[in-house]
């Protein structure tokens, strides 16, 4: 995203940068679901899109279930290659106490959820603007889960 503090080739996140500064940045990106903003706010949480630091913001897309390398189609242009789960730190507090547990969960096995979005790679830039259709092109099979990054 032109302009964004994670835009760039190689990582920009702080911590990844100190353990290498030459990984590659598979976090250009943040997507989330319009639902999580939902549920956060029956939860008592008040959080506004952009809060989270997403730059879109979906509904009706169940990016979470998405497998890695799904190719998102956003407006006329512009495409991003999901990478995988954002992972919340705990930063997130610092914007509003209690919303880093309100972001994770655990399913009936005890395997961590991530609910805070996903993340991507811009392949083709473009203009995006609220309201743009997304379509989904899913990556050839076997089909990878996401993890985090």
């Amino acid at each position: 995203m032109e302009g964004d503090s994670h835009a760039g080739v190689t990582v920009q996140h702080l911590s990844r940068v100190r353990q290498n500064p030459d990984q590659p940045n598979l976090r250009q990106v943040h997507l989330i679901h319009a639902e999580l903003l939902d549920e956060l706010a029956g939860q008592g949480f008040t959080v506004r899109p952009g809060d989270l630091g997403e730059n879109v913001l979906t509904r009706g897309l169940e990016l979470l279930v998405l497998p890695r390398g799904t190719r998102l189609h956003i407006g006329a242009d512009a495409v991003v290659e999901i990478t995988g789960l954002r992972n919340p730190c705990g930063q997130i507090d610092n914007f509003q106490p209690g919303l880093l547990k309100a972001v994770l969960d655990e399913d009936e096995d005890g395997k961590l959820i991530r609910k805070a979005g996903i993340m991507g790679v811009v392949l083709v830039g473009g203009t995006v603007s609220s309201g743009d259709e997304i379509r989904v092109e899913l990556p050839p099979p076997p089909h990878r889960p996401l993890e985090r990054v």
